[in-house]
């Protein structure tokens, strides 16, 4: 009898132990082929955005030396155009906190505080260049950094200055704009070579081994790295912010992205939204007309085609609205900021649809919350 019973305990054992297994796994019970979509994203997205971005940062560093070696009103031009091409490849990698760039800093804002911070902090770039010691890896410089401590330097006017030039040539403390100028490149170049270095080398194959719906599983993080950067980066910040949606009305037209550049934030914004879809649909980086396992294709192994088509219908509907809007959006703001409310209304109904209901059919939890009323 007392063998019968040891028996059927180690039965049970066994039947609990193999349950739990199972349970382990159960966050990919659909059967979905996520090493392909994981593939996709990493190979065919992912990595060929972050090279193309490198090469825009090079040609910019380029650009930025022909400048500081030969100081004219040229080459701060060619600058400026390297600049503008570097900035629109980096619309294509925001959203992508992950693996390194994952770990260079706890901010809500991941690794974009090295990249795109704005407004820009223009004192403690002057304060900078008249001498004062200052770190680009601290806190305090997240927002006097990157393209937008960029943008301020070429096409920005300091203060007892005529034009932007005059930072580098007739200011006191010009020798101190040029070092800044060369620091925010160098610090823009190491960061991004981490991230693709480390893209390259270890974490491609982790990224598309851990299927895993936990939150330390990579289709995970990467459904909270894109719904994130849509929702506070592309809605929030490029729109809502400027617009006073979370400010009771407040307008502030010097808070959109490229402020001192001034003519670009309506382009900066639609390549923002056109990453966004793209990466929805599985497009290809290199070739928008090869595609493969995406999070809409997911959604359709799901019977969930509906909702594929409703997130793809409100991009298109945001992107229209978007389009409507004058080029620079401080412009836009004092012109008619009810045409940049809408463009927010568009953006903000397509939250839902991805926030609430494709992170749920996917099993994924939301690990990050707003306080906006989302």
């Amino acid at each position: 009898m007392v063998k019968k019973i040891i028996f059927l305990l180690c039965v049970v054992s066994i039947i609990v132990a193999c349950s739990s297994s199972d349970d382990s796994n159960s966050d990919n019970s659909d059967n979905f082929d996520r090493t392909a979509l994981l593939s996709n994203y990493a190979d065919d997205i992912i990595v060929p955005a972050i090279v193309n971005f490198q090469t825009k940062v090079a040609d910019m560093d380029v650009a930025r030396s022909n400048f500081v070696n030969d100081i004219n009103q040229n080459n701060l031009d060619l600058l400026s155009e390297a600049w503008l091409e570097a900035y629109g490849a980096w619309q294509y990698v925001a959203m992508y906190n992950i693996g390194i760039a994952e770990t260079f800093t706890a901010n809500e804002n991941g690794f974009r505080v090295y990249f795109n911070v704005y407004p820009v902090t223009t004192n403690l770039i002057e304060s900078a260049a008249s001498g004062t010691d200052y770190n680009l890896n601290a806190e305090t410089y997240f927002a006097a950094q990157g393209f937008p401590a960029l943008d301020f330097l070429i096409h920005g006017i300091a203060d007892s200055d005529t034009t932007p030039l005059d930072k580098f040539t007739t200011n006191v403390n010009f020798d101190g704009y040029i070092d800044y100028l060369t620091n925010v490149q160098s610090q823009i170049n190491n960061r991004s070579n981490t991230i693709l270095n480390d893209w390259q080398n270890t974490f491609r194959d982790e990224f598309v081994a851990n299927t895993s719906s936990s939150v330390t599983g990579s289709f995970s993080k990467i459904v909270n790295d894109y719904i994130n950067y849509y929702e506070r980066a592309l809605r929030a910040n490029k729109i809502g912010t400027p617009a006073g949606n979370f400010s009771a009305g407040q307008t502030f037209p010097d808070k959109v992205e490229a402020y001192y550049k001034n003519d670009v934030s309506k382009e900066l914004a639609l390549l923002g939204l056109d990453a966004v879809q793209k990466f929805f649909n599985g497009q290809s980086f290199d070739n928008s007309s090869t595609s493969s396992e995406s999070f809409a294709s997911y959604l359709d192994y799901l019977e969930n085609s509906e909702l594929k088509n409703d997130i793809n219908a409100q991009f298109e509907a945001a992107r229209q609205q978007i389009q409507s809007l004058n080029d620079s959006f401080s412009q836009q703001v004092i012109d008619d900021n009810t045409q940049m409310t809408e463009a927010y209304d568009a953006l903000q109904a397509a939250v839902v649809l991805l926030k609430v209901d494709m992170a749920s059919i996917f099993d994924v939890q939301i690990d990050f919350q707003d306080n906006d009323g989302d």
